[in-house]
């Protein structure tokens, strides 16, 4: 028999049934275990410390664990772990309930500023959702698009189409899903009650009914024996009384584990341990299950560099992908340019015919039916026409094969020189791409000799480390703290990385502002700005620059970060102002082209179309140093800098000058290290003043 991986639906109503006698308990912290296993550590004021295991991967399971079952914690928390402890710390437990019958989980956590949920599926490939109060995904594990529900951040949560509940059903209901089916009672039960096929067998052994029995041979008093069994089984689930059963095979390895005891495990003559509560009799089941798998693997905690290596590989070979598409979209480009020379009277007619037929105000539908009528009559100018839009003021053309697209606005000329611009931006494109493969062959290299140096240790067997707790590490009393730094395109300018992990960047004058558009800004970014006049350029960025461009739901909390960060280092901190409001724009947006007769100064844009608002955003930032993954000053929205900074200073609009300010941050930073030379290597006076705003600050923490 194969042990049981996955938790039933019967087992679920069980556990909801214990978990929320554990309401009131207070989250202190999120763990987040590989890319399937949550850990929230919680205290109970009777209890005392809690921990709540959440597993959707190959295994699937909810359950309180005992602490010496927890795996130690891992190390630098990933975005998905900062981001529930930014929401959770502090929080109680609500509750959680059971979606129908389904394998879904939904926990309920309130705080005095938010209420946030979890929902955990624990079926099919598994996942977990966080949602804010309003039913919206904040951050999931798995992004889910169907025809029949969605789950992505920025959506509303979807659960999946309602199933029928065997718990509830009444005898009347029973027998027509029964009569529906054309097989055997077992199956029927498991798949048409939806009881899976343990609980139909143990259904069809408590009623005294032939489980391989066909529909068509079943009576009423077949039906009425089984809908006794389903009452019984509702009874037990609900009462909330177990007597849990753990089972075990001839080798005393672990194969399920239940919260009543079982005929049909029984029957089989499977060992059984009994327990007090459900949830300690999971926690030693999927404990012993783990030491299993422990054994088959060495009992070895070697993380899988293999893994992390061939994941390099593949950055790599999508980013020598990417260098591919770039050379050959530019050379397109530039042979579209010269085509248009090549067929110069040609593309000159098209483009005089379309463009003196609006000046008369001839419509752009009548246009393309003119060129039509023209091509059937052979005319060379209007057969090459493809394509009229009106929408863009654009005529496309073939020409030798090739397809260009004119703006009917410009003449030959310009528009030549408009694919030879286009071709000279791919280029730069592919320039970014060339440092990224350099950076990612670097990483590459730095993962083979972590795996060197890890083999190298494991044959010393140092078990000293089994008890270390990375994430732990007290880095304000370290001696010494080693430093760890790399150069990033983005440090020229403003920026921080937000709560959820997008990078932000802002500029620092007028000439970085129109860098930021004319370089850096991709089509699925966003645009912020402040309606003081005087402000950064602001992008949150949805990719890198050498990464391709795709569609982000970025989070409410994403989106408000980007804001404060874009009224907090714009002219009202200077103004001495404590908040502003910000609007928000898609690239599509911005222009540097002007209205006719206006002006528009140097590292200014014009905004056409509707903005989104936030309104009386705080102007107010932290400054710290981060010390994990890489050492250095950072500055930001302090709810985005506190998740990533072992220490933190927050500052508001006040009476200090900048430079001032930033020596005043790094005389208190500096107390707070042990290792003080540490701090002047990596948080002088000059790098932190890079993250003040301009302008008088104060420092409120004390």
């Amino acid at each position: 028999m194969d042990p049981k991986r996955e938790l039933t639906s019967v087992d679920l109503a069980a556990l909801v049934t214990e978990l929320n006698r554990y309401e009131g308990a207070k989250v202190d912290k999120a763990y987040l275990y590989g890319d399937d296993l949550l850990r929230l550590k919680m205290r109970d004021f009777d209890r005392g410390r809690l921990e709540l295991l959440l597993e959707v991967g190959e295994i699937k399971r909810a359950h309180l664990a005992a602490q010496e079952h927890v795996p130690d914690a891992p190390g630098r928390p990933p975005n998905f772990a900062m981001m529930l402890r930014n929401r959770l710390n502090g929080a109680d437990f609500a509750g959680v309930e059971q979606y129908e019958f389904d394998r879904i989980l939904t926990f309920t956590f309130e705080r005095g500023d938010e209420n946030t949920k979890i929902v955990v599926e624990l079926f099919g490939q598994g996942n977990i959702a966080v949602l804010d109060e309003t039913g919206e995904v904040v951050r999931s594990l798995e992004t889910v698009r169907l025809k029949s529900r969605t789950v992505a951040p920025g959506s509303q949560y979807e659960y999946p189409a309602s199933r029928l509940d065997p718990l509830t059903v009444s005898r009347d209901a029973l027998g027509r899903n029964m009569e529906q089916s054309d097989t055997d009672v077992v199956r029927t039960l498991a798949t048409q009650l939806n009881l899976g096929g343990l609980y139909a067998e143990e259904l069809c052994t408590r009623a005294g009914v032939e489980k391989t029995l066909d529909i068509a041979d079943a009576t009423d008093d077949d039906y009425d024996a089984v809908y006794d069994a389903i009452v019984d089984l509702r009874q037990q689930v609900r009462s909330g009384e177990f007597d849990p059963r753990l089972y075990l095979d001839e080798d005393g390895e672990v194969v399920d584990v239940t919260p009543f005891p079982l005929r049909e495990h029984q029957n089989a003559g499977l060992d059984e341990e009994a327990y007090d509560t459900f949830n300690d009799a999971l926690d030693e089941y999927f404990f012993r299950l783990d030491l299993t798998a422990d054994e088959q693997e060495a009992t070895s905690d070697r993380p899988d560099f293999e893994e992390q290596i061939a994941k390099q590989q593949r950055i790599i070979d999508q980013q020598e992908g990417a260098i591919e598409g770039f050379e050959q979209q530019a050379q397109d480009e530039r042979e579209r340019a010269e085509l248009l020379y090549a067929n110069y009277d040609l593309v000159d007619d098209v483009l005089s015919t379309v463009r003196g037929a609006r000046e008369e105000g001839v419509p752009w539908d009548d246009i393309g039916e003119t060129l039509a009528e023209g091509a059937e009559q052979g005319i060379p100018e209007a057969e090459a026409v493809t394509n009229v839009d009106g929408a863009n003021g654009t005529v496309t053309v073939d020409l030798d094969d090739a397809t260009v697209t004119l703006e009917v606005s410009m003449g030959v000329e310009k528009n030549a020189d408009r694919l030879y611009t286009e071709a000279k931006r791919i280029e730069e494109k592919k320039e970014g791409a060339l440092a990224a493969i350099e950076d990612t062959r670097e990483e590459l290299a730095a993962v083979k000799k972590r795996r060197d140096e890890w083999e190298a240790d494991d044959d010393e067997d140092d078990e000293d480390d089994e008890d270390e707790e990375p994430e732990e590490t007290d880095w304000l009393a370290l001696d010494s703290v080693p430093v760890k730094s790399t150069e990033h395109w983005f440090e020229r300018f403003r920026w921080f990385h937000t709560s959820s992990g997008y990078l932000v960047v802002g500029g620092r004058n007028a000439d970085q502002n129109e860098e930021l558009v004319k370089k850096y800004m991709s089509k699925h970014d966003r645009f912020f700005h402040t309606q003081a006049h005087g402000g950064p350029v602001t992008l949150l960025k949805a990719t890198g620059p050498s990464e391709p461009a795709q569609a982000v739901d970025f989070s409410e909390e994403t989106l408000r970060e980007a804001a404060q960060f874009a009224v907090s280092y714009s002219s009202i901190w200077k103004e001495g102002r404590f908040a502003d409001d910000a609007y928000m724009v898609e690239p599509s947006q911005v222009s540097k082209t002007p209205e006719s007769g206006e002006y528009i100064e140097k590292g200014s844009f014009v905004i056409r179309g509707d903005r989104e608002y936030f309104e009386d955003v705080a102007a107010k930032v932290a400054v710290g140093i981060q010390c994990e993954d890489e050492t250095r000053v950072i500055g930001g929205p302090p709810s985005a800098i506190e998740a990533r900074a072992e220490t933190t200073l927050t500052l508001t609009p006040g009476q200090y000058a900048q430079n001032d300010a930033a020596k005043l941050c790094y005389r208190r930073l500096r107390e707070r290290f042990a290792d003080k030379s540490f701090v002047r290597k990596i948080a002088s006076p000059d790098q932190i003043q890079e993250f003040l705003p301009p302008g008088g600050s104060d420092i409120v923490d004390e």
